[in-house]
């Protein structure tokens, strides 16, 4: 008889879960593998693995095997700590309001609304299909911190005195829901009590086949910080002149983001090469 023991993986928050074959090929697949080399890399991996081995390493391990097999991928960073390295204001804000732009939304940045109590900054009002929200943009530098209960609770209530405040002729804005968008994801209560209250949310890997990984993907709206060795002068050179896509890099001429930004042409030819590059295999 043979016994097959479970081969446990620990998180980042140090809990463990059973090593998942099928999650490694959906990770390959996501960074533009075939099927075929998901699978493939897969198979080594689980051959390769130890109890107790932490996720990262894995990941690390998946990015070796996947460097062999599809070159551009030595350009580029895991999107996800990629979006934690943009700085949370203004880029990442910017970064938001393009990603929603970009699947239909009307947005208007950074607005002051007059609620009953209170006037309120808000991160940006957007409109779709007839419908007008606020926009709450949270953004982590620790990718694997949930956005918390308190992020959830805020959106209620600034919904609730911007509401307010429209029916007694304070302000023009009449909002239909509150929309939460993160780089991390929510937590279970924050979760919980979006969903009790109506508010909508879009963080990483929520909600499902609508969140923020498939937004960006279906659209190539990767952030600068993909990139693989993009520092931060440099990066926060071109977001200084709201550059925070890698398509805006592909769009200008070096000329163009020199006059710009004060970069070295060399640095910029090789930073736009590379972005040409990961955006034509994706």
């Amino acid at each position: 008889m043979v016994i097959t023991l479970t081969v446990y993986v620990t998180k980042f928050d140090g809990t463990r879960q059973p090593f998942d074959k099928s999650k490694v090929v959906r990770t390959c697949v996501r960074m533009g593998a075939t099927r075929d080399v998901a699978e493939s890399i897969a198979e080594e991996i689980e051959n390769r693995i130890y109890d107790g081995i932490e996720t990262k390493k894995i990941l690390q391990m998946i990015f070796r095997r996947l460097r062999k097999r599809k070159p551009v991928i030595r350009h580029q960073i895991d999107l996800r700590k990629a979006l934690s390295l943009l700085n949370p204001a203004p880029d990442f804000e910017r970064f938001i309001q393009l990603l929603l732009a970009e699947h239909g939304y009307e947005v208007t940045s950074n607005q002051i609304v007059k609620g009953r109590c209170v006037e309120h900054e808000v991160d940006a009002i957007a409109r779709k299909n007839g419908k007008t929200c606020i926009v709450e943009v949270k953004h982590h530098y620790k990718y694997h911190t949930p956005t918390s209960l308190d992020v959830s609770r805020i959106s209620r209530a600034v919904f609730e005195d911007v509401t307010e405040g429209y029916e007694l002729g304070l302000n023009d804005l009449k909002i239909d829901y509150a929309l939460i968008v993160c780089n991390t994801k929510l937590s279970e209560h924050a979760k919980r009590y979006a969903d009790c209250r109506g508010i909508s949310h879009i963080g990483w890997s929520s909600p499902p086949n609508r969140d923020l990984q498939t937004m960006i993907e279906e659209k190539k709206l990767y952030p600068i910080t993909f990139l693989k060795g993009l520092n931060t002068k440099t990066r926060n050179k071109l977001a200084s002149k709201g550059i925070v896509l890698l398509r805006q890099l592909t769009g200008k001429s070096s000329k163009e983001l020199r006059k710009q930004t004060g970069l070295p042409k060399g640095k910029l030819e090789s930073i736009i090469d590379k972005a040409r590059i990961i955006l034509s295999e994706k």
